[in-house]
């Protein structure tokens, strides 16, 4: 064999090996849907699941995103594990479980992946209207009260939902709020 045809071949065998990966990068970057799995932190995956149909009941998709959509249970899965005392946890973590085996049993289905926000939310409702009749799930309103929490910090929110004014201008006294912020909350 040649010494000059073994060098370029050599070289060759070299580019193609630097340049494969780098194209197979660019091309799997262009995809049209990116799926990325959250993995809890502090949940099990079943729990994760029912928190994520559980804020989506509380806070569904409208006109403005829904709970899920903005990472409001990313949040909660980082805010329990390392805010919250071990007796809030142990609750927290208790009410999603409890709430899991109702909305199974009234929804009629075998899985925790089969359920939706619209089988979760009946069971919400009812531990809402009647926290007393159903200690177990009393911890519900604090569920509630955290994810509305976490949804107005969400940066998203707070600039593109609600009304946003990060350097304030000219101060109006006497305007109302349909004519300040056509009828939207203060983000801050």
């Amino acid at each position: 064999m040649d010494r000059r045809k073994a060098l370029l071949k050599m070289g060759m065998s070299m580019g193609y090996v630097v340049a494969a990966p780098t194209f197979l990068t660019i091309l799997q970057s262009c995809k049209g849907e990116k799926e990325v799995s959250w993995m809890p932190t502090f949940f099990s995956q079943n729990q994760a699941l029912i928190l994520v149909n559980a804020i989506d009941a509380i806070l569904p998709k409208t006109d403005t995103p829904s709970a899920s959509e903005v990472n409001v249970h990313i949040f909660l899965d980082q805010f329990v594990n390392e805010v919250m005392e071990i007796k809030q946890q142990d609750q927290f973590k208790s009410t999603l479980d409890i709430l899991a085996v109702d909305t199974l049993k009234a929804s009629g289905k075998n899985e925790i992946k089969e359920l939706t926000p619209e089988d979760i939310a009946p069971i919400l409702r009812t531990a809402l209207e009647s926290p007393k009749d159903n200690k177990e799930l009393s911890f519900v309103k604090n569920i509630r009260d955290l994810t509305i929490w976490a949804y107005k910090c969400n940066e998203y929110i707070g600039e593109e939902v609600l009304a946003y004014l990060p350097v304030p201008g000219q101060y109006v006294p006497c305007g109302t709020i349909e004519e300040l912020t056509k009828g939207k909350a203060w983000s801050i």
